[in-house]
């Protein structure tokens, strides 16, 4: 049911959109209008690169934005798309969810053709784009829920060889904290479409929170470049760490859902440790207050594991079962591929 007028084929640089149908009581033949930039020159590997997959999640749509003003065909060798707002309607709305059916487009994988507007994005890109890629990246923060230490992520795929690939693009963001994780929060995920399809898949958790601050944005626009020049579709040289004059990227892991602490009871959040912050296992990282009850001792959130608050909640006020914290534990780099 999508389309568009670009020719995903032709060389060039392009500005087009993807057409959703969508109806609504003030117009009953309207599209929604999804902004897409192709760049084609020369052989070479197609990138897909999608910011706003949540729409209050601007740090991957300002980077987008910026490089698909910035990068002429010239600079590009292969192919690269670029989709800066995927859930469009969030994105204009500021919600992480879709305003229009209420769908979080990263549970909808792999989606339906003739779904509601979320599940028929989702359909096009595991029909229509996944297949002609090489790799995927989806940049991502914790939006106004949460915030994260910047951090590029993947998650422990079982391809060894794709493995490796992701491995080596994850720490080609060059950001100082690394995150593998796994899902506690339901199936449908497009990164994990896009692995079953054995592409190199790149994700990130730039931050969070309403505002984002120069030094996040900065990370966003600097790191996704250096990622695309280490996938070969973005010409120049890549840079390490050590070409910074930055210590090696510190390896995390959160692979057990003990690693996310769910809020026990409602309230409002104090965080007790700052983000990015050593934590031991028994330490409190925050405690959970109740307003009615100024006689309440309130409830200590304790850690579960040593390692690392990679990730707290943003608003103070909590309902039962929010995610309050994330524990990373550190990990040996070279203990990323001797996993199962």
């Amino acid at each position: 049911m999508i389309r568009t007028d670009l020719d995903l084929n032709r060389p060039g640089k392009q500005y087009g959109a993807l057409r959703v149908p969508y109806s609504h009581n003030l117009a009953g033949w309207a599209n929604i209008m999804i902004p897409i930039v192709v760049i084609s020159n020369e052989p070479g590997p197609t990138v897909l690169v999608l910011g706003g997959n949540h729409g209050d999640e601007y740090q991957g749509q300002v980077a987008l934005l910026k490089l698909a003003r910035s990068i002429e065909e010239k600079s590009v060798s292969g192919r690269l798309v670029m989709i800066p707002s995927l859930n469009f309607p969030a994105a204009l709305s500021a919600t992480r969810l879709s305003p229009i059916d209420g769908m979080n487009l990263n549970r909808a994988f792999p989606g339906h053709p003739d779904g509601s507007v979320t599940s028929q994005i989702a359909h096009y890109l595991t029909h229509e784009l996944f297949p002609i890629c090489d790799a995927v990246i989806d940049i991502h923060s914790g939006g106004r829920s949460m915030e994260f230490v910047p951090c590029s992520h993947m998650h422990v795929v079982a391809d060894k060889s794709q493995r490796q690939a992701m491995l080596d693009a994850m720490l080609a963001w060059n950001t100082e904290f690394c995150f593998l994780y796994t899902d506690i929060a339901g199936a449908g995920l497009l990164p994990v479409e896009a692995e079953n399809q054995g592409k190199i898949v790149v994700t990130t958790e730039l931050g969070g929170g309403e505002g984002v601050n120069a030094s996040v944005h900065r990370i966003a626009f600097d790191g996704l470049q250096n990622v695309l020049r280490h996938l070969g579709v973005l010409k120049g040289a890549k840079q390490t760490r050590a070409d910074m004059g930055a210590p090696p990227s510190i390896i995390t892991q959160a692979l057990d859902s003990k690693n996310y602490l769910l809020a026990p009871e409602s309230g409002v959040f104090e965080v007790a440790v700052d983000l990015g912050a050593r934590v031991q296992i028994g330490q409190p990282v925050g405690y959970i207050h109740f307003l009615e009850r100024p006689d309440r001792l309130p409830t200590p959130i304790l850690s579960p594991k040593n390692g690392f608050l990679i990730a707290m909640r943003t608003p103070c006020k909590t309902q039962q079962g929010d995610c309050l914290a994330v524990i990373a534990e550190e990990v040996p780099l070279d203990e990323v591929m001797k996993y199962p």
